[in-house]
C-alpha cells in the first residue's frame, strides 16, 4: 500500500472512532434514535449515512482551506465571528456533556457488563485518557488502528450470525412494508447525524488542518462515512431481532451473552477501547480550543476537563444518554444546515 492509502485509512478509521462512542458501540445511541422506530430506523440510517459523507467530508475540507487550529475557527467562518462564539460555547459544553456521557458508560460497562464497581471503570479510564492524551494524535491513531476493524468484525459477525438463524424475518424487521401512521421518525437521522458531525468537530477540525493533502480528506471521509452507516445498519439489525434488550444500558452485549462468556468478554472489550477512545479524542480536541481560548498550558486544561466530566458522569449512563443526545441532536441541525450550505472556500 501507498503511504497515501494508509493515510486514508487511518483518517477513515479516526473518524470512524470519533463518532462510535459508548452509545453507538453499545447500541443504546442505535436504539434511542432509529430501533425504537422498527423497521423505519434502516431508512433513518441510510439518510444519516449519506450525511456523514457529505458533511464529514465538507467539514474536513473546510478546515484545511482556512487552515482552522481548532473548531473555534471553523464556527466563526460558518456563522461569523459574534454568533460563532455561542456556538463555540454551546458545542465546548455539548462535547464536555458527551464525554461526560461516554465516561458513565465506561462504568456502566464496569457495573453490568463485568460485575465491577462503577466508580472503578471511570477512575481506571481517567488515568488512561490523561496518559493517551499527552500523546497527542499519534496516541489517538494508534487507538482507532485496532479498535475500529475490531469493532466492524464483532458487527459482521452478529449480524450474519442473526441472519443466518431468522432468514425469513430479515426484510420484515429491517425494510417496511406498510406506510408509517407517525411521522415522528423523520427527525432522528437529522438529528443523529448533526449531533454526531457537531460533536466530531473537536476531532475533524485539527485533522484537516494537519493533513493537507485533499484527495486524503476526501476518500478517508469518504469511506469513513460508509463504514460507519454498515456499522449502523449491522447493530439495528441485531438489535431488532431483541427489542427486550432496548431497556438495558449495554444491549449489544446482552446480545452477545448468546454466543458465550468468551465473545461476550471480547466484545465489552472492544466496547470500553470505542468508550475510551471517544474520551480521548473529546479531551484532546477540547483542551486544544480551551489553550486557544484562554492561553492556559494544555496539561493544565487537561487536568480540567477530567475534573468536569469525573463530576458530570456520576449522573448516570442511561439518563445522561436518554436526555441529552436527543435534545442536543436536534439543537444541533441549525450546524448541520449551516454546514451543508456554506460555500466551500477557494484554496
Amino acid at each position: 500500500m501507498t503511504k497515501q492509502q494508509i493515510s486514508i485509512l487511518l483518517l477513515a478509521a479516526t473518524y470512524v472512532g470519533t463518532v462510535v462512542g459508548a452509545g453507538f458501540s453499545s447500541g443504546k445511541e442505535i436504539v434511542t434514535f432509529f430501533s425504537v422506530h422498527g423497521a423505519l430506523g434502516t431508512i433513518g440510517i441510510a439518510i444519516s449515512g449519506i450525511l456523514f459523507i457529505v458533511v464529514g467530508i465538507k467539514m474536513m475540507i473546510i478546515s484545511s482551506r482556512i487552515q482552522a487550529y481548532s473548531y473555534q475557527q471553523l464556527n466563526e467562518y460558518l456563522f461569523g465571528r459574534k454568533v460563532g462564539k455561542i456556538v463555540n460555547l454551546f458545542i465546548f459544553v455539548v462535547v464536555i456533556c458527551v464525554t461526560s456521557v461516554m465516561l458513565s458508560g465506561a462504568g456502566a460497562v464496569f457495573q453490568e457488563q463485568l460485575g465491577l464497581p462503577f466508580q472503578m471503570g471511570i477512575i481506571a479510564t481517567l488515568i488512561f485518557c490523561y496518559i493517551v492524551v499527552l500523546k497527542g494524535l499519534k496516541g489517538i491513531f494508534a487507538i482507532n488502528s485496532y479498535i475500529v476493524p475490531l469493532m466492524i468484525l464483532f458487527g459482521i459477525f452478529v449480524a450474519a450470525s442473526i441472519i443466518s438463524q431468522h432468514p425469513h424475518e430479515l426484510i420484515g424487521q429491517v425494510l417496511p412494508t406498510k406506510l408509517p401512521e407517525s411521522m415522528s421518525w423523520v427527525g432522528s437521522p437529522f438529528a443523529y447525524a448533526a449531533f454526531n458531525l457537531m460533536t466530531a468537530q473537536v476531532v475533524l477540525v485539527p485533522l484537516g488542518k494537519e493533513i493537507r493533502d485533499e484527495h486524503v480528506l476526501k476518500w478517508g471521509g469518504f469511506w469513513g462515512g460508509l463504514a460507519l452507516t454498515f456499522i449502523l445498519l449491522a447493530i439495528h439489525l441485531s438489535l431488532s431481532f431483541f427489542p427486550e434488550t432496548f431497556r438495558h444500558d449495554i444491549p449489544m452485549a446482552e446480545i452477545i451473552r448468546h454466543f458465550g462468556m468468551v465473545i461476550h468478554i471480547l466484545y465489552v472489550f472492544v466496547i470500553y477501547g470505542e468508550i475510551f477512545n471517544t474520551v480521548v479524542g473529546n479531551i484532546f480536541g477540547v483542551s486544544r480550543q480551551m489553550k486557544a481560548a484562554l492561553g492556559l498550558s494544555f496539561r493544565t486544561n487537561v487536568w480540567i476537563i477530567l475534573f468536569v466530566i469525573f463530576v458530570i458522569s456520576q449522573a448516570g449512563y442511561g439518563t445522561l444518554l436518554s436526555v441529552l443526545y436527543p435534545l442536543f441532536g436536534y439543537m444541533g441541525l441549525v450546524f448541520l444546515f449551516f454546514l451543508l450550505f456554506k460555500k466551500t472556500p477557494e484554496r
